[in-house]
């Protein structure tokens, strides 16, 4: 099991889960199925103007692009500096700004044209990427999400993912979804919802078996890692590292 589940069964036991309520626990349901790149190791994933904006990783392999859902085609690309080892992307007004995982720099590109338009510092690594439009909200790999000013890009803050008392590190690819945050946990199949004012699991999302053993196939399929959410329809897509399938998923309340 888990170390971040039997940290969550573990405070539950004791009685930690009465103030605050236990997670929600979450299964799902497929909805549909997009064609994905599986040469595209994911991590960063959103959905925009009826399009995806992608963020891979990899030294040598780490791009930005925008792609079609329908067929997977790429319709926009820019290739990162190979040096560089490409982590969470977000969407935010006109910009696109992208992580870098050790190298403490990102970048800022012009959301029509892909143009580099500028970079930005940060201490520590780099993992995950979203924004409410008013602040980002970036993970580095420990429980703590670091809140930024959307304007400056300077820290304001950070909130520790608790469940219960107990942090919960391995935080990795995030999404905004109605004023919560989405997170994956890197090396597992489980998503968190996450508040955002102080970092409370919310819910707890079981994504195992998403990928097939048929889809999983002749490739080197990597762990769940990427989720993205359509505000206006309010669908929610996800995939992972490596994978052939972006899907459409409806979240089911575990009885």
């Amino acid at each position: 099991m888990h170390r971040f589940f039997l940290i969550l069964f573990t405070t539950l036991a004791c009685g930690q889960f009465i103030k605050p309520p236990a997670p929600i626990r979450y299964t799902y349901k497929v909805v549909k199925t997009f064609t994905h790149d599986r040469y595209a190791f994911t991590q960063g994933l959103e959905y925009r103007e009826g399009n995806f904006f992608e963020g891979t990783g990899l030294k040598n392999r780490s791009s930005l692009r925008r792609v079609k859902p329908e067929s997977g085609e790429v319709l926009q690309k820019i290739d990162i500096p190979t040096i560089y080892f490409g982590e969470g992307i977000t969407v935010l007004k006109d910009r696109i700004l992208q992580l870098t995982w050790q190298d403490h720099l990102g970048f800022i590109y012009d959301r029509k044209t892909f143009k580099q338009t500028g970079t930005f510092n940060y201490p520590g690594e780099g993992w995950g990427l979203t924004n409410d439009g008013k602040q980002i909200f970036m993970s580095d790999g420990s429980a703590e999400i670091r809140v930024w000013d959307a304007a400056t890009l300077k820290e304001l803050r950070r909130i520790t993912v608790r469940s219960g008392n107990s942090p919960v590190d391995q935080i990795n690819e995030l999404e905004y979804v109605d004023g919560e945050i989405f997170a994956n946990v890197w090396q597992t199949d489980y998503i968190l919802r996450i508040s955002p004012a102080d970092g409370r699991v919310l819910g707890i999302i079981d994504m195992r078996g998403l990928l097939s053993p048929a889809d999983a196939a002749g490739g080197q399929s990597d762990v769940l890692n990427g989720i993205a959410y359509d505000a206006a329809t309010k669908r929610l897509f996800v995939t992972g590292k490596l994978w052939p399938k972006i899907f459409q998923i409806e979240l089911i309340r575990d009885k």
